[in-house]
């Protein structure tokens, strides 16, 4: 039985399990994915991230929600993965350039738990709802402390409205005139995260096009946290999209997915 050597790391909160596979070892098994991110039973983790090799970047990035599925982009799992690849090799410079499903990401580590990555252009912004390589819809709340983050997050994740792929869904409280604070529901975790990058950017977004915000944006997580979104506008066009904030690594261990306990999954 193979053991997987794994990085547990969290950005901004936002905890991960970064896997190198540029061998193509791994067992892309989406029921021993979802056993290795679930708490108590695996490692835990709010994602599970690979490193594999590019033809046309750095590296290339995949990213596996907790229920073993596969989705374009991760803003925090983004920077974790920046820093992981720099300390094993699979990006040469703290410049470096790396594939995901949602296309190309440029990223910089700036410190040795600071890292910046250039995120996709929003796309489909219409009431409240914008897709940054991923989907986010965005409700403004008077008492985020007081909100039903995961009743009401559910109820939207799954309303008929974001059939048949669902959203993920931040509640946000904005404060002129470059701050935001956020919870969010995130799909594929099913449940509140730690923090969520490409929620922070897609707020930030919606809060300046709409909420008369300014750029940059300081977005505070739960857990208290500060990312910073910044962009360009131009003729009411965002541009230049970045999100930058801490990344720590928490601890290195082994797995054998093969022991794992799939059958306690429900």
């Amino acid at each position: 039985m193979k053991k997987i050597h794994f990085v547990k790391m969290h950005g901004a909160g936002n905890d991960f399990i970064l896997v190198d596979d540029r061998a193509l070892e791994f067992p892309e098994e989406g029921r021993k994915i979802a056993a290795m991110a679930t708490r108590r039973i695996g490692i835990g983790s709010e994602g599970v991230i690979l490193v594999q090799k590019s033809e046309s970047a750095d590296f290339k990035m995949r990213f596996f929600n907790p229920d073993g599925s596969e989705v374009a982009l991760c803003g925090n799992g983004a920077r974790c993965v920046a820093a992981f690849a720099r300390s094993i090799g699979a990006a040469k410079q703290d410049k470096m350039r790396f594939e995901t499903i949602a296309g190309v990401i440029e990223a910089e580590i700036l410190s040795a738990e600071l890292v910046r990555v250039k995120m996709p252009d929003p796309q489909n912004k219409a009431d409240d709802f914008c897709v940054v390589g991923v989907p986010h819809k965005i409700v403004v709340v008077e008492n985020l402390a007081k909100t039903d983050v995961e009743g009401e997050g559910r109820r939207i994740r799954l309303s008929p409205q974001f059939a048949p792929e669902g959203t993920n869904v931040d509640f946000v409280s904005f404060r002129a005139p470059s701050r935001v604070s956020i919870r969010t529901y995130e799909r594929g975790v099913e449940a509140e995260t730690g923090a969520c990058g490409t929620g922070a950017v897609a707020s930030a977004v919606i809060g300046v096009m709409d909420y008369g915000l300014e750029f940059p944006v300081r977005v505070t997580t739960i857990q208290g946290y500060e990312l910073i979104v910044n962009a360009e506008v131009e003729q009411d066009k965002i541009h230049n999209l970045t999100l930058t904030g801490p990344v720590k690594k928490v601890y290195e261990g082994e797995i054998d997915c093969d022991s794992l306990m799939e059958s306690d999954l429900v």
